[in-house]
């Protein structure tokens, strides 16, 4: 999910990812769990239906246990609203 938000991301930030170590940084897969995860979040409005692969990036952190998050997305990640929704 990082990598497809970076996309249109500024080149200063692709090179601050890419140069993080690989020995701190991990890429998961897309899981059933995840998955049901990220629609419960829709489903208790943290986000609309059409920020399901927001959700989906939350979720996998979550499921993973992740330390931090890195995120791109302003409107529905990086945002303490949309936050205090993921964790409640």
């Amino acid at each position: 999910m990082t990598e497809k938000e970076l996309e249109n991301a500024p080149e200063r930030v692709k090179l601050l990812i890419i140069s993080l170590p690989s020995d701190i940084s991990e890429f998961v897969a897309v899981t059933e769990d995840t998955v049901e995860l990220a629609m419960t979040y829709i489903k208790e409005s943290v986000v609309g239906k059409t920020s399901f692969d927001d959700c989906l990036h939350f979720a996998l952190a979550t499921i993973h246990k992740a330390d931090y998050l890195i995120s791109w997305n302003f409107k529905h990640i990086v945002n303490v609203e949309r936050i205090r929704g993921y964790i409640r």
